[in-house]
């Protein structure tokens, strides 16, 4: 699906400066959306974007972001139970969101009942299905491409692997180009643990902000893919893939712009 967006990029000294930017980047959008329409829709994902977001539980950020008027969504998650460590949501709640002041009821976790049974195919089916009551609701407009339409948020918070994968959409594999679905789902993913939901590649760049935060960890892969993007926008890796409705921005340190 094609965006209206331009990718842009800011490379950071270090994760640190990379964190304090991420909240900063955050904490303005959620202030403008709160203010244009009452609430906010972020989407979060796995790895170290926890991590990175915690610069959002200090001041002045703490006291000042409207909390209570967030909606949350995950792009990706692990089809475990909310107890597993592989879990986004339990790496979310535990590091996050448990800290601030989001209603329960504004949190849209997997199904917590066929995720702990491993039933990937029936979490994506209740997650889209939730999604689409969200649209009902007003909370999620709908953003039309071609034949179909598509929930969006107002922000996600996306992360990049090393091999170029973003969400549980991975190099190689056939989710990347499904399109008449909202979430899909993977029984075979190259990366533990195998199982996943996924939003599809329609449904992130229907968002009208995406933030892709990459940090490196002394890994050769990780600056070579980043390179094969910003160089050569290597469509075979899912995440040259991205765009978005009004600004795609990345955030890389200096180790994973270093082929840049």
């Amino acid at each position: 699906m094609a965006g209206t967006t331009q990718r842009k990029r800011e490379v950071f000294p270090s994760k640190d400066e990379l964190s304090v930017a991420l909240a900063k980047y955050t904490a303005n959008l959620s202030a403008k959306f709160c203010k244009e329409k009452g609430y906010f829709t972020v989407v979060l994902s796995g790895g170290g974007l926890i991590d990175w977001l915690c610069k959002l539980l200090e001041p002045p950020y703490i006291d000042s972001v409207e909390w209570s008027k967030w909606h949350v969504f995950w792009v990706d998650e692990r089809v475990c139970s909310y107890e597993d460590p592989d879990s986004n949501y339990k790496l979310a709640m535990d590091g996050f969101l448990s800290k601030v002041g989001i209603p329960n009821e504004n949190i849209y976790a997997i199904d917590k009942h066929y995720a702990a049974d491993g039933d990937a195919e029936n979490c994506a089916m209740l997650y889209e299905e939730c999604l689409r009551k969200l649209v009902k609701q007003n909370i999620l407009p709908l953003c039309t491409y071609g034949k179909y339409q598509y929930p969006q948020f107002d922000l996600q918070l996306l992360g990049m692997g090393p091999d170029g994968h973003m969400a549980s959409l991975f190099p190689g594999h056939p989710q990347i180009h499904v399109i008449d679905k909202w979430v899909t789902y993977i029984t075979d993913s190259p990366k533990p643990p195998r199982k996943r939901i996924t939003f599809t590649l329609p449904v992130i760049n229907s968002a009208l902000y995406n933030l892709m935060a990459v940090c490196d960890d002394h890994t050769e892969q990780c600056p070579r893919s980043i390179a094969e993007i910003f160089k050569n926008n290597n469509l075979a890796l899912p995440a040259a893939n991205l765009t978005a409705q009004v600004e795609e921005m990345w955030y890389l340190d200096q180790a994973a712009a270093s082929k840049l």
